[in-house]
């Protein structure tokens, strides 16, 4: 059977989705990704095949729009200045969508919520449906507002409320995906088009949530299509090899600190560079910090300190005494199945969300919002997680109830009950 995921957005937001494929392929599915062709490598290199969509959408993540959404009213904000050319672009990537899926002839689709395609193309070819979120954004609650909403304890109406300006933000492209609707599928027009939750019959589209209960446990007043299955991890592949200037440095002395900040771009990156290195010397713990894509300058470094482009996760943080980062909830999940303390200085969206839930967690201290990041908040935080023993008991605790969940089993469990026919 041919299985059809369509997802949309940065590293963070593929690579659950790989991994979800190549549990499924391993489970005797054809499984085809459709994304930004510019993670076609990435996806062929774990044995899955590719569907084409354009890049414009990830071109989006430009380091100044991303700087100006660092508060909830950024975001809505820099949403509305975005949404006249995120339009042109959903459109473009409406009729890619169909496109592949009509080369895939899937049986079902499985989609971010940002491929706003999902729900109409399975529609259109009557088949099966699932929304894949790695975050709990999509179905309101009582018991927290929307990610990127404050949080006034003003109680269980207000939280529900809240999710009306998720909903909001969606609208502005109902008319983009009706028009697709109308002139590439031959469906008539629909309410709520861009952010559909339900099928064309009035039953609630499964919700698959790729995290784990015990970092965000599932909200009580969820409904039984919603499910928390565990995270979607993908592992290294078996040939990477640390270098040996880095096997070197980490068996030199005590386990180092992870710094790094993925995706997330700085206006001002040695800034940046320079606070992470001098909160590490104040400290005095050893760190590894990864440049990545967030543009890092750190030319000049102590002997304590060994910089590397990128690492996988799986093989790296099961190393280090404790991790910071941006928050990312691919990164955060990394740090937590790895038993590690955790500093979170968040930039945008569900960032602030996951520093939260690892503060609640007692795995780390309050998230420091990066604009707040300092030389001193930051080597007072370090201090905290490498010396602290009842954070590393309960950062070890909560990593070892990660590691025995299998989320992609618990997912392929779901999918596969929606494969299978109804009995008459």
């Amino acid at each position: 059977m041919n299985i059809f995921i369509i997802t949309l957005g940065s590293r963070g937001d593929v690579q659950p989705y790989v991994a979800l494929g190549k549990g499924l392929k391993a489970a005797g599915y054809n499984v085809t990704v459709a994304t930004s062709n510019s993670f076609e490598p990435f996806i062929t290199e774990h044995g899955l095949n590719y569907g084409y969509l354009s890049n414009d959408l990830l071109d989006l993540l430009d380091p100044d729009i991303l700087d100006k959404a660092g508060s909830t009213f950024g975001v809505i904000k820099t949403a509305i200045e975005m949404s006249k050319v995120a339009n042109r672009i959903n459109e473009k990537l409406l009729g890619e969508s169909w496109e592949t899926a009509q080369q895939v002839n899937p049986d079902m689709i499985i989609y971010h919520p940002k491929a706003l395609a999902g729900p109409h193309i399975a529609e259109k070819l009557n088949i099966p449906m699932a929304l894949a979120v790695p975050l709990p954004i999509m179905i309101p609650t009582r018991e927290f507002p929307a990610l990127g909403i404050p949080n006034f304890g003003l109680g269980g109406w207000y939280n529900k409320l809240t999710y009306s300006l998720v909903a909001k933000g969606y609208s502005t492209y109902n008319k983009t995906v009706n028009n697709f609707r109308e002139k590439s599928l031959g469906l008539e027009p629909i309410k709520n088009a861009a952010l559909r939750m339900e099928t064309s019959d009035g039953r609630p589209i499964p919700v698959l949530h790729a995290y784990s209960q015990y970092v965000a446990p599932r909200p009580t007043d969820w409904g039984d299509y919603s499910h928390v299955t565990g995270y979607w991890f993908l592992d290294q592949l078996e040939d990477w090899q640390p270098s040996a200037e880095l096997q070197a440095f980490l068996d030199a002395g005590e386990p180092p600190v992870y710094a790094g900040f993925g995706s997330m771009a700085s206006k001002n990156p040695q800034k940046l560079a320079e606070i992470v290195i001098d909160a590490m010397q104040q400290a005095n713990v050893r760190g590894v910090i990864a440049t990545g894509w967030g543009g890092l300058d750190t030319s000049s470094l102590p002997d304590t300190i060994f910089k590397i482009d990128q690492a996988p996760h799986d093989w790296l943080f099961p190393r280090m005494s404790a991790v910071v980062h941006h928050g990312g909830a691919g990164t955060t999940a990394a740090g937590l199945r790895a038993g590690c303390p955790t500093i979170i200085a968040p930039f945008i969206a569900d960032q602030p969300y996951w520093g939260a839930q690892v503060h609640q967690l007692g795995v780390g201290p309050k998230p420091i919002h990066h604009k707040k990041l300092t030389v001193d908040k930051l080597a007072v935080a370090l201090r905290e997680v490498t010396t602290n023993p009842t954070i590393k008991e309960k950062a070890s605790q909560i990593g070892e109830k990660i590691r025995q969940e299998d989320g992609i089993a618990n997912a392929i469990a779901i999918i596969e009950k929606l494969l299978s026919p109804v009995p008459a």
